[in-house]
């Protein structure tokens, strides 16, 4: 969870939305996109020697996983082809960027109660056998385990069109967003995550307004307390 404020740290922004632009730059923008932005440059004017890499899965979707890439990465390395490893080559790069990043930061609108096809396919191609998580059949009682180094942390910055989706809401029953995010990358070892939301986006009223305010204002002091320029607090 970030407890070592002093050391140097790398985050790795991902953009989920299909609109390419911010809703605080363009007329019907995209919310998502505008919380991650405020996150990263919030935080890097706090600590401005921490590096990030940013990676726009809408922009640049990852390539679904078919059968050779099923074939390639459960092939031992050292027993894999020259096709195999080149089938790998994509995944590789987006693994590599995960293993490097202390906090990930997701801005993902909702689709149809879940997430986007293309942030599905960058959490394919990073739930890596051998490289982010491990198997032993022979393991008892769980063969699999996360191989991702602990203390590291997701935050969820998203946006709905309609609204009573968090926890306790009228429509929590249909939000698969959080799950679908966190469940994969706790399994690979991303055990612990925030969530920040935009709501009421098919309104377009008062509402979406207070909800943006309220939303920006999370981040804010989410910003603050993970990096140290606020008093912790359980979260």
């Amino acid at each position: 969870m970030l407890t070592d404020r002093t050391a140097v740290r790398r985050l790795l922004h991902i953009d989920a939305s299909a609109r390419l632009g911010r809703s605080d730059e363009v007329a019907h923008g995209s919310h998502s996109r505008r919380l991650s932005h405020r996150f990263v440059t919030r935080w890097q004017t706090l600590r401005p020697d921490d590096g990030v890499i940013r990676r726009d899965v809408s922009a640049c979707p990852p390539a679904m996983i078919d059968q050779a890439w099923i074939d390639a990465s459960f092939t031992p390395p050292d027993r894999r082809t020259s096709i195999q490893s080149a089938r790998l080559v994509e995944s590789d790069a987006l693994t590599a960027e995960l293993l490097a990043a202390d906090l990930l930061v997701i801005g993902v609108p909702m689709y149809n109660f879940g997430i986007p096809s293309q942030l599905k396919a960058w959490i394919d191609n990073v739930v890596r056998v051998g490289l982010t998580f491990g198997f032993d059949r022979r393991r008892r009682p769980e063969p699999y385990w996360p191989m991702l180094p602990a203390g590291r942390s997701v935050v969820i910055l998203t946006a709905r069109g309609d609204y009573g989706y968090d926890p306790g809401g009228r429509l929590a029953h249909r939000n698969v967003v959080e799950a679908g995010v966190t469940i994969p990358l706790n399994y690979i070892g991303l055990s612990h995550s925030h969530t920040i939301a935009v709501e009421y986006d098919e309104f377009g009223d008062e509402r979406l307004a207070a909800s943006i305010d309220s939303a920006e204002r999370a981040i804010d002091a989410l910003v603050d307390r993970l990096t140290g320029a606020a008093p912790d607090h359980p979260a």
